[in-house]
């Protein structure tokens, strides 16, 4: 009697701890289905395990730890559906804990590849880059375009009145400049949403490269930038034929930031619906973002990269100024006048 008690009981027991799916989800799938899930395809995917599989890599089993490729997925989930973890563990046969270390783990090692992936072109590659945006509208010696956009976030646990943004919402102000291939060649993302594109720019890495000579050329922004000799601005009140088409021909070029920052998100919705996390975590979401949005340019799983016309374009003769407050106007008359006039 009393053994038919224990295998009674052993029988209605529920396990303590029942083991994970160790299965590759990829298997089951097509590469469509893939990349629609995930927003990259196999390839890739095995290529990003490749980069940040050893730092994740368990030495042993205890408590059951996921393997890389399965906190590769969770994070990529993750980043593709701005979903609760609840939901993307169910999806993947795992703890919604699970997933939560598997996003931080990845996210932290995917931001700390920027300087790899996030890199502002070489003097050797300004030529083509210049050729590339003069071809979108005639604008000459374009390097690259810059702009802030607005990411939701939690309400911070600190300094809650800084994150509000012009719109009223919590967020981060994220600086990022692009070139004519949508690739971002610059990300700041650590600024509150209080604070003004402007200051983000003048306290970003990209200004000093320009103010020291260290790179040639101009980047384009909008009316909320300081006019300066490397930094080209619309005119606010175009008295001419030249200042307008000056204008419409910068509007032409720089909305590429803009489609940059739709591919992005559009890629990436977690950007998009916000980030349900504090600052520093939002800051590092962000970057680990962008670095696989010019990973996957880079292996052609992004965006199909358009051929471009070879003919090299010179560079503008710019005025001979003396510095000061007006040498951004000095340059940019001179640009309105020598390629807009007509």
């Amino acid at each position: 009697m009393a053994a038919r008690r224990i295998l009674l009981w052993n029988m209605m027991r529920v396990p303590r701890r029942t083991v994970r799916d160790r299965s590759n989800p990829l298997e089951l799938l097509s590469e469509d289905d893939i990349f629609q899930r995930y927003r990259f395809r196999s390839a890739t995917i095995f290529f990003i395990c490749s980069l940040i599989s050893d730092p994740i890599t368990h030495q042993t089993q205890r408590s059951c730890p996921l393997p890389p490729l399965l906190q590769v997925l969770a994070a990529l989930r993750f980043y593709a559906t701005g979903s609760f973890y609840q939901l993307i563990g169910d999806s993947l046969c795992v703890s919604k804990s699970a997933v939560g270390r598997a996003v931080r783990a990845v996210t932290s090692l995917l931001s700390a590849l920027s300087a790899r992936f996030i890199k502002f072109p070489s003097q050797n590659d300004i030529s083509s880059i210049r050729t590339k945006f003069y071809q979108l509208a005639g604008f000459p010696n374009v390097v690259c375009c810059v702009d802030g956009t607005l990411i939701r976030i939690r309400c911070p646990v600190q300094n809650e009145a800084e994150f509000v943004c012009r719109k009223g919402y919590y967020a981060l102000n994220v600086q990022m400049a692009c070139d004519a291939t949508y690739r971002f060649v610059n990300c700041v993302a650590k600024w509150p949403g209080s604070v003004h594109d402007s200051r983000v720019f003048k306290e970003s890495s990209l200004a000093r490269i320009f103010e020291t000579n260290a790179r040639t050329g101009l980047i384009l922004g909008d009316s909320g930038y300081a006019l300066k000799r490397y930094l080209m601005v619309p005119y606010l009140t175009p008295s001419n034929r030249a200042e307008e088409n000056f204008n419409n021909a910068l509007c032409r070029t720089r909305v590429t930031i803009e489609q940059a920052f739709g591919i992005l998100k559009r890629r990436f919705p977690c950007l998009q619906i916000g980030l349900r996390v504090q600052p520093e975590q939002a800051c590092s979401i962000v970057v680990a973002c962008v670095v696989l949005h010019n990973l996957g340019i880079e292996r052609q799983d992004i965006v199909d990269i358009p051929p471009v016309n070879r003919q090299i374009v010179d560079e503008v003769a710019l005025p001979a100024v003396n510095g000061g407050r007006n040498e951004g106007k000095a340059v940019r008359d001179h640009i309105a006048q020598t390629f807009f006039a007509n």
